[in-house]
């Protein structure tokens, strides 16, 4: 393949470090953690930092076969090697899907965030300026992408610090806010302990929590992009477990502090709520720009990963060919116009309906059901991987911690999940789409296997 046919290195170790940090802290913190904390209480401290050690151990297992050959450009093409060319085409075109889903709910997130400012702006005219600026972005050089996403996660970064700085003083000077309410950290066991919902609760706050740490997994698709990958990928992975500590039960457990979670709504964004409570408008409109931009960049690494991952997909002869060609700029323009035409399609239909948190909980439900299926597949192949190479294996510079029997742990828990999905009636639909798209995928799978043969 000529150099002006394959994807280019232009991610640097900021980029990936960044784009590492933008994949783990996503509109599903931003905005589903009001709904977690009303359903959960404080007991979504334990929720966040289960689910976090889950998805670090997902992510070792990815790691380590990624750089068990890097010919793997990501974690299609070790599922395509190791479990066979059905699960590496059912594994790519959901990561698609996935992520198309994915970024319709940040659409959604971000057209609830305009409307802060201008409550009278139509949402579909949101939705279709995002996206115009996203596509014209995205078909720019990788390098490009790379800094929009560097500035969007410093944003991000600073907005969060900020946030726990500014909780921790109002907490330890004992503010008391506008509706009489005293922050201090015993909010966090006044109103009816830790676990004020009991096991329903800790169910219910499951429901939106697994959508949150969506995104992760999109180290694994800058393999061909990231300039040292031996290097990058594993410093990217290692960082995770601090960016869970900090991000997310650093801030939930802060706002907790300022807001007891009786007076945080479901419908709103509790980032934008804890400000708004005290009387900081200033503030809460500032709050409210960096979850706007929070939920840009997570639309951004959508459309980028799913023009990859169809590029790759085309690359062998699992898509259609035009989804194989590269720009001037080396980027998979079919890709990106696919993805963002989807987007903005779906997008405008579900901006219309009358309750958008309904709207973005179903839709983060389907995009997470789909997530699991991604991780457990990397899970699946690891465990292959560990019987075929075994040496490799015992020898691998990045290899999994507790790699014999965790697999089969966080199986479990993906299991306790999909139960937590199947309690409420707006994510139970998320089970009965994922098997219509296995099916859709199967009949598209033996397609192509005729195609081949004719």
């Amino acid at each position: 393949m000529k150099p002006q046919e394959r994807l280019h290195r232009g991610l640097g170790q900021r980029q990936i470090e960044m784009i590492a940090i933008g994949g783990c802290i996503g509109t599903g913190l931003f905005m589903g953690s009001g709904k977690t904390i009303s359903s959960a209480g404080p007991a979504v401290i334990l929720i966040y930092a289960i689910t976090g050690l889950m998805l670090y151990f997902v992510m070792r297992a990815m790691g380590e076969l990624l750089l068990h050959n890097l010919d793997y450009k990501s974690f299609v093409d070790f599922s395509d090697d190791i479990l066979g060319p059905r699960a590496g085409f059912f594994v790519g075109w959901s990561y698609w899907f996935a992520w198309i889903v994915a970024a319709i709910a940040e659409i959604i997130a971000i057209t609830s965030y305009v409307s802060f400012w201008w409550p009278y702006f139509p949402p579909w005219a949101s939705a279709i300026a995002t996206i115009s600026v996203l596509t014209t972005i995205n078909l720019l050089t990788v390098k490009a992408f790379g800094e929009l996403e560097f500035w969007l996660a410093i944003i991000k970064v600073i907005a969060i610090i900020g946030l726990i700085l500014v909780g921790c003083w109002l907490s330890a000077t004992g503010f008391v806010s506008t509706d009489g309410v005293k922050a201090s950290i015993t909010n966090l066991w006044a109103y009816d302990g830790i676990f004020p919902n009991g096991f329903p609760g800790l169910m219910a706050g499951l429901q939106t929590t697994i959508f949150a740490f969506a995104g992760m997994e999109i180290i694994g698709t800058m393999m061909a992009e990231a300039k040292e990958p031996r290097k990058m990928i594993p410093d990217a992975i290692r960082k995770i477990p601090w960016r869970i500590l900090i991000f997310y039960i650093g801030t939930v457990t802060v706002m907790m502090m300022v807001t007891p979670w009786v007076n945080i709504s479901p419908d709103k964004s509790p980032f934008v709520g804890m400000f708004s409570l005290v009387g900081l408008a200033s503030a809460a409109s500032l709050v409210n720009f960096v979850v706007a931009s929070s939920a840009t960049s997570s639309s951004n690494s959508g459309i980028f990963a799913t023009s990859r991952m169809l590029y790759g997909l085309a690359q062998n002869h699992k898509a259609p060919a035009i989804f194989g060609k590269l720009s001037s700029h080396q980027i998979p323009a079919g890709g990106v116009f696919l993805a963002t035409l989807l987007m903005l399609s779906v997008s405008i239909i579900l901006t219309m309906v009358d309750s958008m948190m309904e709207a973005f909980q179903m839709v983060g439900a389907i995009a997470a059901l789909i997530f699991i299926f991604i991780w457990s597949m990397i899970l699946l192949a690891h465990l292959v991987y560990q019987q075929r190479h075994p040496q490799a294996h015992k020898h691998s510079a990045f290899r999994m911690p507790m790699s014999k029997f965790m697999p089969y742990v966080i199986f479990a828990f993906f299991l306790v999940v999909i139960y937590a999905l199947s309690l409420d009636h707006v994510t139970r639909i998320a089970l009965y789409v994922l098997p219509g798209w296995f099916a859709l995928l199967a009949v598209f799978y033996q397609l192509k296997l005729r195609g081949s043969r004719t």
